[in-house]
């Protein structure tokens, strides 16, 4: 039974590594062909495209199409044993349906390990390599200056910033204000320029004005000609590049998820769907590994074509039930855990079902 296990194992990780090489292949032919004078017209080199471009992108697009591939895959290579009666004859030989999903288990669990590794600590950096190759060379955006600058730093505290220079860490007409629970003004910081000092943790604060209101409506007003301001933000939260969630390790994610928490702003959900995606998307190359043993170890009239065409459907559902679910969370009362875990749950039950009839 070990050389059937090696045999089959061996078949898995082939037929998926070519698949997803020969995709892979043909989605950067078009896509070079379609970035092509982007790419000379910005004078990026033969090896920045290839190094920070492209080694980036294979990545993230292994990691989103995988289950897709592993589906594919096992349709493929298992239609292809049942037409050849190699599954009718382990099966005589006296080894249990079960047992001869063992090897496609073995498989399944490799490339999710993978993928989750992927996911949560490769991925995030090479979207940030990516984004920032994609914004100097392809959308003609500087990713190291933005404008108009405006977010919630905390429960009642907006901030706001004309202009911000990510490298020099140096924002230009820089205002906070402090609100209270009725909207009222308690608090309003202002100054021309501000910069970052990394020693003292604080912002170098040109033309600073204070403006306080008392509870009684009287106002205080102080200013300086230079001040050194903790204002209880980072160059990070100016930076939006790296407030992308796309960009950032599973460890990061979880700290922004605690941050934006206590801040209570609006995207703690999105930042919770992603984590969870990243977390239990992987079960998915399982489930998809064992929908398409059941599907295709059965011997068929139509051959691959008919296992292809009703597992393709199935997998494509898979993939809208699961955008559904994510859609229904972001804009309504779903929660963020049970957006990413119900198609699971769902596609898990019918697994088990389609497993337990497949012998029969």
């Amino acid at each position: 039974m070990k050389r059937i296990d090696s045999y089959i194992l061996a078949k898995y990780i082939k037929t998926f590594l070519l698949a997803l090489a020969l995709i892979i292949v043909i989605v950067i032919t078009f896509d070079v062909s379609e970035k092509l004078d982007k790419f000379i017209s910005h004078h990026a080199t033969f090896g920045q495209v290839v190094m920070d471009y492209y080694f980036n992108f294979i990545p993230g697009f292994v990691n989103l199409y995988s289950p897709l591939f592993i589906f594919i895959s096992v349709l493929f290579f298992t239609s292809k044993m049942a037409g050849n009666t190699e599954i009718i004859a382990i099966l005589s030989s006296g080894i249990s349906y079960r047992r001869l999903l063992r090897p496609y288990f073995y498989g399944s669990v490799i490339v999710a390990l993978t993928v989750l590794l992927l996911g949560n600590f490769v991925i995030p950096l090479s979207n940030r390599s990516l984004i920032e190759f994609e914004e100097q060379y392809v959308k003609s955006k500087a990713t190291n200056y933005y404008s108009n600058l405006h977010f919630q730093a905390e429960p009642g505290v907006q901030v706001y910033a004309e202009s911000y220079d990510v490298k020099r860490q140096r924002g230009m007409r820089f205002r906070r204000e402090v609100m209270d629970p009725d909207g009222r003004l308690l608090r309003r910081e202002t100054a021309d320029v501000i910069a970052y000092d990394s020693a003292s943790r604080q912002w170098r604060s040109n033309s600073y004005s204070l403006r306080t209101v008392d509870p009684d409506g009287t106002e205080h007003l102080s200013q300086k000609a230079v001040a050194d301001i903790d204002y209880g933000i980072s160059p990070e939260d100016f930076d939006l590049l790296s407030k992308r969630i796309e960009t950032m390790t599973t460890p990061q994610l979880l700290q922004h998820i605690e941050r934006e928490r206590i801040r209570g702003t609006g995207t703690v959900k999105e930042a919770q769907i992603e984590l969870y995606q990243r977390l239990l998307n992987p079960l998915a190359i399982i489930i998809m590994t064992f929908i398409g043993v059941a599907i295709a170890s059965r011997k068929s009239r139509g051959g691959i074509g008919m296992h292809l065409a009703i597992g393709i459907t199935l997998a494509f559902g898979f993939i809208v039930f699961m955008k559904i679910t994510t859609v229904f969370a972001t804009g309504g009362n779903l929660s963020p855990l049970m957006a990413v875990l119900l198609p699971q749950l769902v596609f898990g039950i019918a697994t088990v079902y389609l497993i337990h009839i497949a012998p029969k």
